[in-house]
């Protein structure tokens, strides 16, 4: 079946809206750091799973502009469908950009297009497993939805750390920080469940491996954090 999710008219007209206007201005109004492309060289076409912390609306894009393109050309995004599939035009609007799919986070209205279907086309996905972005930058909970797709198909989940985008455009802001602040991607190597591993497991291997992106990266797309600053002591005092 050729669809948006696969057809490759489509596909043309997502990579001028994705790499000629949403690259071009995520890139312009932040700076950007990208590492471990290497880990990905043995991934090739078809379905894998694409894991991710959640904290910012440039987290999409920022990954899909970092990712090869061969491997970005028929992703798809995981989307709420109670906000991003609501009204007509940020439904056309996250399907020219995003090919997302919708994700019903109340479990009461199931849609036709799913990412279980969609990996049973061997269209790869985007999802992240904190359900929402976070509120305060932290890392939250992963629900198990994206270790149980990818353990029951097979499939390789790629590791994703994106880094610094609540600090330059956190939730409720209309736009990113001025003075175009550090953000970076950190891929890490693909994951493939173990046999006999419960979908738990799974999941906590995942958000282990999103854990040790951030902490190896924070520095290098940040910058080492401040010392602390030296604070007097009153006449009498001992330091």
């Amino acid at each position: 079946m050729r669809d948006r999710y696969t057809s490759r008219s489509h596909a043309a007209a997502r990579f001028v809206a994705q790499r000629g206007l949403l690259k071009a201005v995520v890139w312009n109004v932040t700076r950007v750091t990208v590492s471990g492309r290497e880990c990905l060289k043995d991934v090739k076409g078809g379905a894998f799973v694409v894991v991710a912390n959640h904290s910012s609306h440039l987290d999409t894009p920022l990954i899909m502009g970092a990712l090869p393109r061969p491997l970005a050309r028929h992703l798809a995004v995981g989307a709420a469908a109670d906000y991003f599939f609501d009204v007509w035009w940020r439904r056309g609007l996250t399907a020219l950009f995003c090919n997302a799919f919708p994700v019903d986070r109340t479990g009461t209205n199931p849609r036709r297009v799913s990412a279980k279907s969609l990996l049973h086309r061997r269209v790869p996905i985007l999802i992240f497993p904190e359900g929402t972005r976070s509120r305060d930058g932290s890392l939250g909970a992963f629900k198990p939805g994206a270790a149980a797709l990818a353990s029951s198909a097979g499939l390789p989940v790629l590791p994703v750390a994106v880094i610094g985008a609540y600090a330059a455009h956190p939730r409720g802001a209309n736009w990113p920080k001025k003075g175009r602040p550090p953000v970076g991607v950190a891929f890490g190597h693909p994951l493939i469940a173990h046999p006999g591993e419960s979908t738990h497991e799974f999941t906590a291997r995942i958000r282990a491996a999103v854990v040790k992106l951030l902490e190896e990266n924070a520095d290098r797309v940040l910058g080492p954090a401040p010392a602390p600053s030296h604070v007097p002591t009153t006449e009498g005092e001992r330091p």
